[in-house]
């Protein structure tokens, strides 16, 4: 099949399952692995070959970009020393307990840490796609956990490979690889964030801004590449500052453009190679000679098994560990019970990432040998991936609801508390702002109780839950905001009571009036939106949700931008 072919098979499948997966009630990534495996019994379908740099070149910047922008940074902050030991210490165990279990089941040793090495790190376009109806704290963490895993699973894949290709490697050597992968990428990641920012404070054009933000990801991997560091974790990095800087350096038509045109991209790319996975499966399944399937098949299940028991046990060690060494109040709230390590070991899933490690076994050693266990590695790691998405996927949500995890409320708290008190500060900076402007009176008065309308909205939400702590915590709010200048009120009010009365302004001006100040006002809430962020005291998730409503408005006032 050509590749216009393929394109076109790839998009039908990808729109037919996202039409058939809702009424199917059925996760829509499971649906198109399932659709793979089956158009893959197709001969002229079995020949798609999917070259592990596309994989790690135009499918894995795209999607771990737009995953790290939509990441909190305030959740990988809170519980940043247990993603460390869940993205490093995790998968280097998890890649020794796959390798000696596929080591006594037949695999030569180095083609089993190999396979240890491609199946270790979860996968976080799958765990975002299939992990959703988690607890947001539970969520956000095995999402952090699997952006900044790939770097472990890589050094890990490279000593292997390189083992097996008849080098020779010194633990000072690997803890060189490991620093270098991780400190590399990070400042990768960094020195583009920063690039990105020098340029796009430049640029206004909408276009022209996203164009900016496209090339992100790619550069980022592509320096972290040329310095042999993790090209993952640098367009992780660059993710995650751009986004925390995206609103001082982006305008609302670009955020907007952003929000609609990405989350399609990343879906198209996602759902393509969800139906990627299945055509290699079957590829591999019939390169492997008959009489080794049962064998493999053994390898793949056991080492599925070994993934999910190496995941519950190392995260119940650390805890004990972590209870013993540190015994501080703000760490007992973040112990967890073995239901909730239960469902972190069931929502471990694996996808891309390990995909393009197994295809990027070389297919000969440095002696011109073939790669022993090359096919093997392929096949059951695509098995495990099928497993992970066919088996831990439709199963999640009973264990979830089996563990009866606590309700997480604080984003919904925080999203409430936000509107209060940007709210109010917009009311509380009506005056100075209507003078600043040349805003009449009467429009001002106008604008002012549509807030005290919205304002009491809000407030009759927020009292049907724990009014008490609510009110606690936006005293605390108020103090942060500050009160009103009483010296320029009352300059103000002097001026308007000493200045002779002026003419009505027409219905027209009144309109532009109005307009003027409600985008004076949406810049006074963004600015105590971004204040609350740096405080601590929202999460990025709300500052996202509320941005979007304030874009949305300020386009409304505005008109949205035509492009040239």
């Amino acid at each position: 099949m050509n590749g216009l072919e393929v394109t076109v098979l790839l998009g039908i499948t990808v729109l037919t399952g996202a039409i058939l997966a809702p009424k199917l009630r059925v996760a829509v990534p499971l649906l198109l692995v399932v659709a793979g495996l089956a158009l893959g019994f197709i001969p002229e379908v079995r020949e798609i070959e999917l070259p592990p740099e596309t994989v790690l070149l135009l499918f894995l910047p795209v999607l771990l970009f737009w995953e790290s922008m939509t990441t909190s940074l305030r959740s990988i902050i809170r519980d940043f020393r247990g993603i460390v030991l869940m993205s490093t210490a995790l998968v280097v165990a998890s890649a020794f307990a796959v390798a000696g279990v596929a080591y006594a089941l037949g695999l030569p040793w180095n083609a089993a840490l190999i396979l240890g090495a491609a199946v270790a790190p979860t996968d976080a376009t799958a765990v975002a796609a299939l992990g959703r109806m988690l607890p947001r704290r539970n969520f956000m963490n095995l999402k952090a956990e699997s952006l900044t895993n790939d770097g472990t699973a890589l050094v890990i894949y490279g000593v292997a490979v390189g083992v097996a290709a008849g080098g020779q490697y010194t633990p000072l050597d690997v803890t060189g690889l490991v620093v270098l992968s991780y400190v590399g990428g990070a400042a990768a990641g960094v020195v583009v964030a920063g690039l990105a920012y020098l340029v796009m404070r430049r640029v206004r054009n909408t276009l022209n801004l996203n164009i900016a933000l496209l090339l992100v990801p790619f550069t980022a991997f592509l320096l972290a590449e040329l310095v042999h560091a993790s090209g993952v974790l640098a367009v992780v990095v660059a993710g995650l500052i751009v986004a925390y800087i995206t609103p001082r350096i982006s305008t609302a038509a670009s955020r907007r453009q952003a929000a609609w045109t990405w989350p399609l991209g990343s879906f198209l790319l996602n759902g393509s190679l969800f139906v990627l996975i299945g055509f290699e499966v079957q590829a591999v399944a019939h390169e492997i000679p008959g009489r080794e399937i049962g064998w493999l098949v053994v390898v793949t299940l056991a080492s599925w098994l070994v993934l999910l028991v190496a995941r519950f046990v190392f995260q119940t060690t650390s805890v004990m560990i972590i209870r013993m060494l540190d015994r501080r109040p703000s760490q007992r709230l973040r112990r967890t019970t073995y239901r909730a390590r239960i469902v972190s070991a069931v929502a471990g899933f694996r996808g891309a990432v390990s995909l393009a490690i197994a295809l990027s076994v070389p297919l000969t050693t440095t002696a011109g040998d073939p790669m022993p266990g090359r096919d093997e590695i392929i096949f059951v790691t695509a098995g495990i991936i099928l497993l992970t998405l066919l088996v831990q996927g439709p199963i999640l949500p009973a264990v979830v609801r089996w563990a009866r995890l606590p309700e997480d409320m604080a984003m919904q708290r925080e999203l409430e508390l936000a509107e209060r008190a940007i709210t109010g500060a917009a009311l509380t900076a009506m005056k100075d702002l209507a003078h600043d402007h040349g805003v009449s009176e009467e429009t001002r008065d106008r604008l002012t109780r549509d807030y005290y309308d919205y304002l009491e909205r809000n407030n009759e939400r927020v009292q049907a839950r724990e009014q008490a702590e609510v009110d606690r915590r936006i005293v605390d709010l108020d103090s942060m905001i500050g009160a009103t200048d009483a010296e320029a009120e009352a300059a103000a009010t002097a001026t308007a009571v000493l200045d002779p009365p002026a003419p009505l302004p027409s219905p027209r001006e009144r309109d532009e009036e109005y307009s003027r100040l409600r985008i004076a006002l949406l810049d006074r809430k963004r600015e105590v939106l971004y204040r609350l962020r740096r405080e601590g005291a929202v999460d990025d998730a709300v500052v996202t949700q509320i941005q979007t409503r304030l874009d949305v408005e300020e386009l409304r006032i505005t008109g949205i931008e035509v492009l040239d």
